[in-house]
């Protein structure tokens, strides 16, 4: 267990010692929050205070409150796939076998690795999530209380271990750090679309919302989604019971799939499947790459 201990703590040494490697595994969350500071905000915000009985402020309550829950979703994906940029040097430059001829099993090293992917990844989200939360605080939006919170927090620590799993089965095939760059590039950029993050997945044509909503990306945002706009919205809609559920349709916070609706419980379960299928599957690939 100690040597578990110490290969994870070299790991979260040698990620948090390079600041632009932090930075850029919150690409993708840092440009959801400057898309909607600059103007897709405002543009929701519009549409929204157009409609006839929603108020102006409450419509910016809302917005505020499902774009920063985006913002958290997205930070679940993404930090996750910029922790592993140390298994991938390791693997480039061959420091696999400086660590073979000490008295380390390859299950300990997995370990290390796929421990230290998911410290990093929790840590860092959560750090934006408090960030998220003092935002709305200071600037006088809702603020979820705190069993939501607690909520928000154990549906990232699942979001967290399963997009751990699957990055580190999908790096595990890369042979180069450049493999590597464009993969977290062309992640951090798409994430932030197929987790309606900067569209309302509402908005998407029926092919590409079932598409979307397959994806554990949508799922898991949706989950994060209902504990933080959930109660803005029912301040938005009022009394309508119809514009509540056109509206979570809408803005993916009740996830729409072949005509129904993606229960809470059916989501929290495909997280966990793939957080256990794929971590044994990348702890198998991990395996066979240290030689």
């Amino acid at each position: 267990m100690r040597t578990i201990q110490a290969y994870v703590g070299r790991n979260l040494r040698l990620f948090y010692r390079d600041p632009l490697g932090v930075f850029f595994s919150l690409t993708g969350a840092l440009v959801v929050f400057l898309l909607y500071a600059l103007f897709l905000g405002q543009m929701q915000v519009d549409s929204l205070a157009q409609t006839p009985g929603l108020d102006a402020d409450a419509a910016r309550d809302f917005v505020d409150s499902w774009m920063f829950a985006g913002v958290v979703a997205v930070a679940a994906v993404t930090t996750p796939l910029g922790a592993l940029s140390t298994f991938v040097e390791d693997a480039a430059t061959g420091r696999f076998r400086d660590f073979l001829v000490s008295p380390v099993r390859r299950a300990q090293l997995v370990l290390g690795y796929l421990g230290s992917a998911f410290v990093i990844g929790l840590l860092t989200t959560l750090v934006v999530l408090a960030v998220a939360l003092a935002y709305l605080g200071f600037t006088g939006r809702v603020l979820p209380d705190a069993g939501q919170i607690a909520r928000i927090v154990g549906w990232t620590a699942l979001s967290v271990a399963a997009y751990t799993a699957l990055w580190a089965f999908v790096v595990s095939f890369l042979r180069t750090t450049g493999a590597y760059s464009g993969l977290s590039t062309l992640v951090g950029t798409l994430t932030g679309f197929v987790a309606g993050a900067y569209i309302p997945v509402g908005a998407f044509p029926d092919a590409v919302r079932d598409a979307v909503g397959v994806l554990p990306f949508a799922q898991s945002a949706m989950l994060v989604r209902r504990e933080f706009a959930l109660d803005p919205l029912e301040e938005l809609a009022g009394s309508s019971p119809a514009a509540v559920e056109e509206l979570s349709r809408m803005y993916g916070i009740e996830l729409q799939l072949a005509g129904g609706v993606v229960p809470v419980w059916v989501a929290a379960v495909v997280l966990a499947v793939v957080a256990v299928a794929f971590t044994v599957l990348a702890a198998a690939r991990i395996r066979s790459r240290i030689r």
